[in-house]
């Protein structure tokens, strides 16, 4: 690979000044990019049965719980993919997420989500619990975004496109961790991205500096004293990097690099202790930054009123025949103990607006006049007859739910090599001999919910799956 002249010379400067060894780091561009899954811990609870269906060998990222490495490409086509049974994600990219470590209960930001892969292992370690503000400020990267936070079933996500100083103005002091994995030159991705050194010749390390530069100032403004912030991006140069997170502590006093001795396979910063790098030819990934701060003090007094956060919302006639819609539908398909579970998340988070039903563990009206995706969990929206309310459920109500929570014969489970798989994969008409004469059915891939279908007589599925998620 030819890389650029300027390029070349910094780093060699770099890496003749650091602890690090050359050998073999330019070498390495011309060598095949890593690949990588990473299983969804909400929904697997054996990776090696997986793994065995996928075909792959056990062969773990270090440095990512789930995380895995895989010699070939997902085709998008894999019944376990629209399942989201699996991310694929380069191996780099699973280290910031992983060290941020976000607990259920969180209140948690990715302020650069897209396409999602960051923000999907962040929801999956709320599990349900806590808020997952996913905020990606390109409009069509937001709607990957989207995709891939449905697909992964996660019920307590609200996606915004925004700026950060839009949201740091609603947002004060508001966020237990925060992830940043900033814009920037992308020089980590030389390998991997035929285009990436055209657009480091473009606009180079300085635009991208700029940019961070704003973004932490926003980013502290959002997170609470005792918060967390993981700063990351995926390129060598340290002006990017160590020398970005100096001057970030040296204008914003109250911060302090938690270490992460217990990760192996990453390489610590000599001149940035306990700040983390991944090296491409020392390490099995791309070339990828990452520090661990946490926020000890600040001088800034928070303005953010929390009793607001969490008010009550204001019940009506159509707020609760809307609920009732709702409710009857989830009792047909869950089984006792999951409708009840269901049902005080109904009465906790409810929200009924133009239609359609959320469920959000926040109070709705904190993302008023900002641009928003998606108001957190979405089961589906009310038609209204003549004389009732029909609650139509959505495709992502479909894949959130527990295989084991729903009832027996509401499940129509399909072996990965069962050509009706394909076929409802594809939106065609699938059959189902046996269960119940009407209604909603479950289709699963394995023990795996996959969509919705309805019964029309004598077994005939009608195909919900969505026709954007269709295969050609």
């Amino acid at each position: 690979m030819k890389l650029p002249s300027e390029f070349t010379d910094r780093m060699n400067d770099f890496l003749k000044s650091s602890d690090i060894p050359s050998e073999g780091f330019f070498e390495s561009f011309d060598k095949e990019p890593l690949k990588g899954i990473r299983i969804n811990r909400m929904k697997v609870r054996s990776f090696d049965q997986v793994l065995d269906a996928l075909g792959m060998e056990n062969d773990p990222v270090t440095w990512c719980d789930g995380g895995f490495y895989t010699t070939t490409e997902s085709s998008g086509k894999d019944p376990y993919y629209h399942a989201g049974v699996y991310y694929p994600q380069e191996p780099s990219a699973m280290l910031p997420a992983q060290v941020l470590a976000a607990k259920p209960g969180d209140m948690v930001l990715d302020l650069c989500s897209a396409p999602g892969g960051k923000a999907c292992r962040l929801g999956e370690d709320l599990n349900g619990e806590g808020l997952l503000v996913a905020n990606e400020i390109n409009e069509d990267r937001a709607k990957a975004l989207l995709r891939n936070i449905e697909r992964t079933g996660i019920t307590n996500a609200v996606i915004l496109n925004e700026t950060p100083e839009h949201l740091c103005e609603r947002f004060d002091a508001f966020f237990d961790k925060i992830l940043v994995d900033a814009p920037c030159s992308g020089e980590g991705m030389f390998r991997r991205d035929p285009f990436a050194v055209k657009s480091w010749e473009k606009f180079g390390p300085e635009v991208c500096m700029a940019m961070q530069k704003q973004i932490l100032d926003c980013t502290d403004k959002m997170l609470k004293v005792g918060g967390e912030l993981v700063y990351s991006t995926c390129t060598f140069c340290e002006g990017e990097d160590e020398d970005m997170i100096k001057e970030f502590m040296s204008s914003h006093p109250g911060y302090e690099i938690i270490p992460h001795p217990e990760l192996t396979d990453v390489t610590v910063c000599d001149r940035l202790p306990g700040a983390m790098r991944i090296w491409p030819h020392l390490s099995r990934g791309d070339g990828h930054f990452c520090v661990h701060l946490r926020k000890v003090t600040s001088d800034h007094e928070s303005r953010f009123d929390y009793t607001f956060a969490t008010r009550k919302r204001t019940d009506n006639y159509s707020f609760n025949k809307s609920r009732e819609a709702l409710l009857s539908f989830m009792k047909e398909i869950l089984k006792e103990d999951a409708y009840k579970a269901f049902r005080k998340s109904c009465d906790e988070q409810f929200v009924f607006h133009k239609n359609k039903i959320h469920l959000i563990p926040v109070n709705e009206h904190l993302f008023d006049r900002l641009k928003v995706v998606k108001m957190g969990h979405f089961p589906g929206e009310i038609k209204e007859t003549f004389d009732k309310r029909i609650f139509i459920p959505s495709h992502c109500l479909a894949i959130s739910l527990n295989f084991s929570d729903i009832i027996e014969e509401r499940k129509l489970i399909l072996s990965r090599d069962d050509e009706r798989l394909t076929r409802y994969l594809k939106g065609e008409t699938i059959n189902m001999e046996g269960g119940p004469s009407k209604g909603y059915i479950v289709v699963c891939v394995d023990s795996y919910p996959l969509g919705f279908a309805k019964l029309q007589g004598a077994g005939s599925l009608k195909n919900l799956y969505p026709k954007a998620w269709r295969l050609g």
